[in-house]
């Protein structure tokens, strides 16, 4: 982006005069005083610390402006650019609605469950073969994120794919009427955050939230298979397009073949009978991923050529499903930004299909925000473990004991390792000390138990704290 910051100001509705920086140029917009580059207006945010205690910090690291909360002006430097509003994230939410109006971009809104982010990615690369396009970066899908994104869009952009996540009612539906979408996807429906909501049905009802902002000429694309989903369609009026494994969509696939040795699955659909689509992914739930991109390109008038194109060479956001070598030589699949029972059943066994010289071993962490059934939920993974296919398994956090007491029965006690979460360094130098080169190891839990610790210490012999 490129602003005046008198500009800015109006957009805003600043509450002081600016007209002494009013020939500021701010070029980009960020909330992390540590991130910033010349020429940011920097956003001081309320968390753990207020942002506003780091302005000395952002002018040092490229700051060329800052919000201000009318709350603390009295503290507002003097010596430099600051734009007085009552709440910063609002500021910046509004800017945002600005910049959006002003380049007005097609926008792509996808949310879901699970496959959200992966979806993202192979919607973005599908529309990236014949428009300019920017998506969501890494995981910035809330309402700090979302904003992030449209005011990184360059004037150039023509299309915006942005993803939004979800924990509490009203989330999305804010989201959603900030940007507009013209398309908006629903990848699946599962158990995250049944926490706050309590039951399926009422995640549902969150996630359709997504369409509260679509536009009255707007595309509804959602996967066909979820009853919960179909049910919930037919009370909008938008044109609607589903795809799912079931031939009842309006895309399915009539086959598909996995290469578990290249790490990919190709994958035939009945729109385009002629056309083999290959994903550098495994599973069939990312063959729904990608079917949900190929229903966006087929909205876009993409040509099935470059359709193809843009999945085959789709660059994922990391630590989803994302394959990497061990400091041993050991193969690493890492999933281990977020997780759900029906995640890590599927990933569990889509791994367990990989062929491996030596063993397949899998490290779960806990699953948050499952509420009072996250035993049960956790005990019910078990379905997708088996000691002949998965050999070795490492259990990290207190509801992961409900999965080792159901496994007890199926695994030898000395194949089947837990620990509490605060023994997370004695599971990584076990583990480390027990990985071959020839095995196989998949790291699987929510972010919170960052077993990114765990995965920096088979790549590099050291943890990343």
């Amino acid at each position: 982006m490129k602003m005046q910051l008198a500009e800015v100001a109006k957009a805003v509705d600043a509450q002081n005069d600016v007209s002494q920086w009013a020939d500021v140029t701010v070029t980009a917009v960020h909330f992390d005083s540590r991130q910033l580059a010349a020429g940011t207006l920097f956003v001081p945010l309320a968390g753990e610390h207020d942002g506003h205690e780091f302005i000395d910090s952002a002018r040092v690291h490229g700051a060329v402006a800052s919000f201000w909360a009318a709350s603390k002006t009295a503290q507002a430097p003097t010596d430099f650019p600051v734009l007085i509003v009552d709440d910063p994230l609002a500021a910046m939410q509004k800017l945002a609605r600005y910049w959006l109006s002003k380049i007005n971009p097609q926008v792509v809104a996808v949310t879901g469950s699970n496959g959200k982010t992966t979806t993202k990615d192979m919607t973005a690369s599908v529309l990236d073969t014949e428009y300019n396009v920017v998506k969501t970066f890494a995981n910035y899908n809330n309402e700090v994120g979302v904003p992030y994104t449209v005011l990184s869009m360059d004037p150039n952009t023509e299309i915006l794919v942005v993803e939004m996540g979800m924990d509490r009612f009203d989330q999305l539906d804010a989201l959603s009427k900030l940007v507009e979408p013209d398309v908006a996807i629903i990848t699946m429906i599962g158990e995250a955050h049944i926490e706050f909501f309590g039951t399926r049905d009422r995640i549902a009802d969150a996630k359709m939230e997504i369409t509260h902002g679509l536009k009255a000429d707007g595309r509804f694309v959602f996967n066909g298979d979820e009853p919960l989903l179909a049910e919930r369609a037919a009370t909008i009026d938008n044109e609607q397009r589903t795809f799912g494994q079931q031939s009842s969509n309006n895309l399915y696939p009539t086959k598909i073949t996995t290469d578990n040795e290249q790490h990919e699955t190709s994958f035939v659909v009945n729109q385009w009978p002629d056309e083999t689509f290959t994903i550098p992914l495994l599973g069939e739930y990312n063959v729904n991923n990608a079917m949900a991109a190929l229903t966006v390109g087929e909205l876009f008038h993409v040509r099935v050529a470059n359709m193809a194109r843009g999945l085959a060479n789709v660059a994922l956001t990391e630590n989803r499903t994302q394959w990497l070598t061990g400091i041993t030589g050991e193969a690493i699949l890492s999933d281990i930004y977020n997780a759900n029972p029906t995640a890590m059943k599927d990933v569990l066994q889509m791994f367990a299909k990989t062929p491996a010289a030596g063993r397949h071993i899998a490290v779960l962490g806990d699953m948050l925000e499952l509420g009072t059934d996250a035993d049960e939920l956790h005990a019910s993974v078990a379905t997708a473990l088996h000691a002949n296919e998965i050999q070795s398994v490492y259990l990290i956090g207190p509801h992961m004991q409900a999965l080792q007491q159901a496994l007890s029965g199926d695994y030898a006690a000395d194949n089947l390792h837990y620990y509490a979460l605060d023994d997370k360094d004695r599971l990584t130098s076990d583990l480390a000390a027990d990985v071959q080169a020839s095995d196989e190891v998949l790291l699987k839990a929510s972010h919170g138990v960052h077993l990114e610790t765990v995965l920096s210490t088979l790549q590099n012999g050291t943890s990343k704290k």
